[in-house]
Parts: C-alpha cells; sequence; structure tokens
C-alpha cells in the first residue's frame, strides 16, 4: 500500500516510515498540516494516516475539507486525545478509525489493512510509466522503448521516487530524506552525482530527455 503520514514529530514520523516499509509499504511523510492537505490533494495513496494535533492545519480541518472535495481515501486518526467524546469528534469529521497515542505499530498495522479492506480491492500500482520509459516495482526491472536498462540498488530507489512523481518538482530535500533518508542536508554532491549517473542510463541514446533541472529548485521527470 501507498500511504500518507502526517505527522510532525520528527522522530514518530521517521519511525512510522520504516515500520511500514518493513512490513512491505510505502510511506510518504508530510510535517505540518498545509503541506499534507496538500499531499493528499494532489497525490494517489491507499490511506492516510493522520496526527490530529498538527502545526498550519489540524489534522480534522484536513479530513474534513478532503471529504468535502470528494476524497473518500480511508483515514486513520492517530491522537493523545483518547475520551469517547474526543473520539467521536473525529470519527464524524470524516475520520475512518482513531487509534490514541501510545499506540503499538501492530495494531497500527492492523487497523491500516482492516481499512484497505473495507475500502475495496483498489489493484496495487506496481508499474510506473513516463513516455517510454517503464518500472517495475516488484521485478525491479527498468526499460526505456523497451530496452532493459540496468540500475544500482539506489539509482532505482531514486527513479521509482521521481516517476511516483512525474511531472512534478522534486526537491533536495525531498530526495534526501524520502530516497537517502537523511534528514538534514549533509553539504554533500551524492544527489548531483546519482542524478548524472542516472541522467546517462535513462537518456543517452535515446530521443529526448525526461529526467530534467528545474533551476533552483530541484529536478522534475516528465515525458
Amino acid at each position: 500500500m501507498k500511504i500518507l503520514v502526517i505527522e510532525d514529530d520528527r522522530e514518530a514520523a521517521d519511525y512510522l516510515k520504516n515500520a511500514l516499509s518493513e512490513a512491505g509499504h510505502t510511506a510518504d511523510i508530510a510535517r505540518d498540516g498545509d503541506s499534507g492537505f496538500s499531499m493528499a490533494e494532489t497525490g494517489s495513496y491507499d490511506i492516510y494516516v493522520i496526527d490530529r494535533m498538527l502545526p498550519r492545519r489540524d489534522g480534522l480541518s484536513i479530513i474534513a475539507e478532503l471529504r468535502g472535495t470528494g476524497n473518500d481515501t480511508p483515514a486513520l486518526i492517530l491522537s493523545a486525545l483518547g475520551e469517547v467524546d474526543d473520539r467521536v469528534t473525529g470519527l464524524r469529521a470524516g475520520g475512518d478509525d482513531y487509534l490514541t497515542k501510545p499506540y503499538a505499530f501492530s495494531e497500527l498495522l492492523a487497523r491500516i489493512e482492516v481499512l484497505k479492506r473495507r475500502a475495496g480491492a483498489k489493484e496495487i500500482e506496481t508499474v510506473y510509466q513516463v513516455g517510454d520509459l517503464e518500472l517495475d516495482r516488484l521485478s525491479h526491472a527498468v526499460r526505456r522503448a523497451g530496452q532493459e536498462i540496468v540500475l544500482q540498488p539506489r539509482e532505482f530507489r531514486l527513479l521509482e521516487y521521481m516517476m511516483r512523481h512525474a511531472g512534478q518538482v522534486v526537491t533536495r530535500t525531498m530526495l534526501l530524506e524520502n530516497v537517502w533518508d537523511y534528514h538534514f542536508d549533509p553539504q554533500t554532491n551524492v544527489i548531483d552525482v546519482h542524478i548524472s549517473r542516472l541522467r546517462g542510463k535513462i537518456e543517452k541514446g535515446f530521443d529526448k530527455p525526461l529526467l530534467h533541472t528545474v533551476r533552483g529548485a530541484g529536478y522534475m521527470l516528465k515525458d
């Protein structure tokens, strides 16, 4: 499953991202309400895991606004507020389940799986395509115009992330946090080096570029 975690506690968010990854899922992290709403509105996710108390916009208002736009993606609310009235308020705001902090990850995972079953069997996206470039997450195969491209593991993760965000500007911070798991800028040229290598592999010998540098902002993968 592809899961959006909206959680401002960095330690808790990183723990969830790693634990969900180990359980075979993909997790994107938003660290405040505004960015969380934007990612939920523009991304394609199977489940939202949303902290109730967030900076800039609280979790319940995010859910209520998403529901108002017709977005019915299941949402699991996380909160330190565990009284009956708090849970009822959360569910009435549009939440599908409510889990009180502190929680056991095994319970959170079980609740996510139940929400997914309730939502119906949406097919999990395993193949991404941009133009004539195709990436298969299950077989780890990458092809362009039918020609196989061999990538190193980090290059594959980088391309997968870029393909998941095709048509969007991807910043250095996004790449550091989601591909390298750095939560600070280590003042390294590691991104530039890998982007250059990846660009060479997916573009050399082909008709047109796909991986573009957006000056002053980051990178974008588009046809």
